[in-house]
């Protein structure tokens, strides 16, 4: 059926504008298009990785249970290898910590703890880590390098652990004044409610109770 003039107006204005526009739209839609399978893709990606590694997580605490350490272990590094993107990879480091902790392996612990300070992506994990690594630091004298892992940046619900732990060294390095400081820092930051508070006030009475105040 011919079309009517004013038909044959538009058809030529839409050619027109393709003519002149069409390629680039087409790109466009393209790039959003990929853009759009890249995403879905990724998101799909990171759900079989969260499922694998939550799979692997459970078989190192079934190993845990089993008191097989050399699982425990593989379980660790084979999650750090794989699903270091994860957040069950820095869980899967700090059980692996405690387990060779309480197997004496000190040096296996500090590795642990060292990739979760490391590589780890959360700040909470990364601050249970270096809490430990501290304690870890004190056992073998490291007061310094203890102290020095301590002063970064903490969320604000681990000063309570930190400043204890800095009691800790601080006693350890004969500083009774700065120890009672932190120790009654730690006890002003941690929930009353919290069992711990009483071991902190029960190390704070034993270097001489509360810190002097400062002279007006």
């Amino acid at each position: 059926m011919a079309y009517d003039l004013e038909e044959q107006e538009q058809l030529a204005s839409i050619k027109a504008w393709w003519s002149k526009y069409g390629n680039l739209l087409t790109w466009v839609l393209i790039i959003a298009l990929a853009a759009y399978a890249a995403w879905s893709g990724w998101n799909i990606y990171l759900n079989k990785q969260s499922q694998q590694a939550s799979q692997l997580y459970d078989e190192q605490q079934r190993a845990v249970e089993a008191k097989d350490n050399a699982k425990v272990l593989r379980a660790a590094t084979d999650m750090q290898d794989k699903f270091s993107g994860t957040a069950y990879a820095q869980m899967s480091a700090l059980v692996s910590a405690k387990v060779a902790f309480d197997a004496n392996d000190t040096e296996t612990a500090k590795k642990q703890l060292q990739w979760v300070i490391d590589h780890g992506r959360d700040a909470e994990y990364k601050a249970i880590a270096s809490i430990r690594m501290a304690g870890l630091l004190l056992d073998a004298k490291a007061y310094d390098d203890a102290l020095k892992l301590l002063a970064g940046d903490f969320p604000a619900q681990f000063a309570g652990a930190v400043a204890d732990r800095k009691g800790d060294i601080l006693v350890a390095q004969d500083k009774r004044d700065e120890a009672r400081a932190a120790y009654q820092l730690a006890l002003d930051k941690t929930d009353p409610r919290s069992p711990g508070r009483q071991l902190i006030q029960l190390k704070l009475d034993a270097i001489g109770g509360a810190p002097a105040k400062a002279a007006a």
